[in-house]
């Protein structure tokens, strides 16, 4: 019994090992390549987000990367690239909006999605182990292509779960800050443009991130909701 256990959990822990290895290797590349935020137009939207969670100060940074994006670290912290910066520095982006992002970066934090991640990680080698066994033999030449489709189909729907919930973390944070939800939805009706999303894009039931319609459907739904209630 304990010898046909025995990949699986070889499996299981090279998985929790590779995430290790690669959570520490992400947090020392961030801390290489990013300082605190220092930007006095967004000083006031920051403010109103720390008094609204009641904590004393907010851990976000400016990342080196002059891509579109915000990021939050397994450590707590919160990245802004420069590339968003540029946005808002060329009245591109309000600080509003910015807002926003760190808010939906804070909801990864709060919701713990960096720890849940490493349990769907683990989770989806081993599936993917039991998958390829199993459909190996069924189908001897498509069973790992089958499988790795499977997986990657279950990893995309978990992304995007946590990406609706950090959705919904941010827009409570907004609106208990003040802020409402409207440069939430304005970002999001332009994001698509702004990060040059488009040709090339993963198909819907592959991609990390739910598409931005139906984003923007369940933030409105949710401030109906909290509104009426």
């Amino acid at each position: 019994m304990l010898l046909r256990l025995l990949p699986f959990l070889l499996t299981l822990l090279a998985a929790l090992a590779m995430w290790h290895f690669s959570a520490r290797n992400l947090l020392r590349q961030l801390s290489a390549r990013s300082v605190p935020l220092a930007e006095p137009g967004l000083a006031p939207v920051l403010d109103r987000l720390r008094a609204a969670l009641g904590v004393p100060s907010l851990p976000v940074f400016v990342l080196d990367d002059p891509k579109v994006n915000g990021l939050a670290a397994p450590d707590g912290r919160v990245f802004l690239t420069e590339g968003f910066l540029a946005l808002y520095r060329s009245g591109q982006v309000t600080a509003e909006e910015l807002a926003s992002v760190i808010a939906h970066e804070i909801g990864h934090v709060a919701s713990g999605h960096a720890r849940r991640r490493m349990i769907d990680f683990t989770g989806q080698n081993l599936l993917q182990l039991l998958l390829v066994g199993v459909l190996g033999r069924i189908v001897p030449f498509a069973g790992i292509w089958i499988a790795n489709l499977i997986t990657t189909a279950l990893a995309a729907r978990l992304s995007q779960r946590d990406e609706y919930e950090a959705d919904a973390f941010a827009t409570a944070l907004l609106i208990k800050a003040g802020i409402g939800a409207e440069p939430q939805l304005s970002l999001f009706s332009r994001l698509d443009r702004l990060v040059g999303a488009g040709a090339g894009a993963a198909p819907a039931w592959a991609a990390s991130h739910p598409e931005t319609a139906r984003r923007m459907a369940a933030i409105r739904a949710n401030v109906t909701r909290w509104t009426a209630a």
